[in-house]
């Protein structure tokens, strides 16, 4: 699943992963990816930070919360890449982070890691 607010970034993430051969769910914010998570649950999810409604960091602890979901692996795609916006996702339970912008390579790269 990805989850990014942004039209185009989200377009681009889901033809990159199309192409690879994923099937993918997207969410256009965190109030909608979690409506969506109560029907489908997703091998991995990509999760932007700055969105309206509901941010990442919100979406991660909502995750983390419960049973069904916790388990997910969580990619921060997201344009807080400083150290510390790095440290503050994996504090809230993110897996792994890929700061845009990023290469198609960083984003299999990493999506590999969790998926074979």
């Amino acid at each position: 699943m990805i989850v990014e607010d942004d039209d185009d970034a989200r377009q681009m993430a889901q033809m990159i992963l199309e192409h690879q051969g994923f099937s993918v769910e997207t969410a256009a914010n965190g109030k909608e990816a979690v409506e969506k998570l109560k029907s489908v649950i997703p091998a991995l999810i990509l999760l932007d930070i700055m969105m309206p409604e509901m941010n990442g960091y919100d979406v991660l602890v909502h995750l983390k919360q419960r049973p069904e979901t916790q388990n997910i692996p969580v990619i921060m795609l997201t344009a807080k890449g400083t150290g510390d916006d790095m440290i503050t996702g994996y504090q809230h339970g993110a897996d792994y982070y890929i700061p845009k912008p990023y290469t198609r390579e960083q984003l299999l790269y990493g999506i590999k890691l969790f998926i074979n």
